[in-house]
């Protein structure tokens, strides 16, 4: 069996961030941990959400289950110190990869002005094993496109007080198959990213018999500790880290 390289720390000399994905909890499944720990260090961190994740609960029409999910995703990024919270209203389940959706991500990034981005898995699996969902492939995608076409004055001019920025630094990608960095979870971080996920009950609740704070921790502990084994056995959050 071939050993696993250890992760290298993520970059620390930044301020603003900016996490692009498709789907309220999105974030919490893969990241939260370390937004809590940046924005409490006093780092700046904002949410783009393509969908307000309306397709996401059987039991819910989408015209009920948008404004719920949109709450729920608001209470969830507050407690890790997140208040700015978009959504770009694309249709939940059928996003689509193309330049409208690189054009709404772009202008996002052109108001957040962040060094640091961050999206989600967008290869078709997760790790070989479980197929990803298209919104999750495209959204990702889109986000590493739109690091570039957000500094491009020419790409997009219809951005009209948009100036162009050019200076995001990184992308970090989260719930990849083959991280680069990673973050050390604290005590404090990992109970900040439990209470965040938390606040996606309704989610939950649909998702999973278990109580669904013991489904939480069982979640976060597993995907932690993973990426922990290879960051000097602390848990951790890992991401893989492309470099611009």
């Amino acid at each position: 069996m071939t050993e696993l390289t250890e992760l290298r720390p993520m970059p620390e000399d930044w301020h603003r961030a900016l996490a692009v994905v498709a789907h309220p909890d999105d974030l919490e499944y893969g990241c939260s941990a370390a937004i809590a720990q940046w924005t409490e260090a006093g780092r700046e961190v904002a949410y783009v959400l393509a969908t307000r994740g309306e397709a996401g609960i059987d039991t819910l029409n989408p015209a009920d289950a948008a404004p719920l999910r949109e709450r729920e995703q608001r209470a969830s990024a507050a407690v890790v110190g997140v208040s700015a919270v978009e959504f770009l209203d694309h249709r939940d389940g059928v996003v689509e990869y193309g330049t409208a959706l690189r054009r709404d991500i772009a202008a996002a990034i052109r108001r957040h002005r962040p060094e640091l981005l961050i999206t989600l898995n967008h290869r078709d699996t997760w790790g070989g094993v479980a197929w990803n969902t298209p919104d999750h492939v495209a959204v990702g995608r889109a986000t590493l496109d739109a690091a570039a076409d957000a500094g491009n004055r020419w790409i997009f001019p219809e951005l009209v007080g948009l100036e162009p920025w050019d200076g995001v630094r990184w992308v970090a990608v989260a719930g990849s198959a083959t991280p680069t960095h990673a973050v050390a979870a604290t005590e404090a971080g990992l109970e900040a990213a439990v209470r965040s996920l938390l606040e996606h009950r309704a989610y939950i609740e649909a998702l999973t018999d278990q109580d669904p704070e013991t489904y939480v921790r069982e979640f976060l502990a597993s995907a932690t500790g993973a990426a922990g084994e290879r960051f000097g056995g602390r848990p951790a959050v890992a991401f893989e880290l492309f470099t611009r």
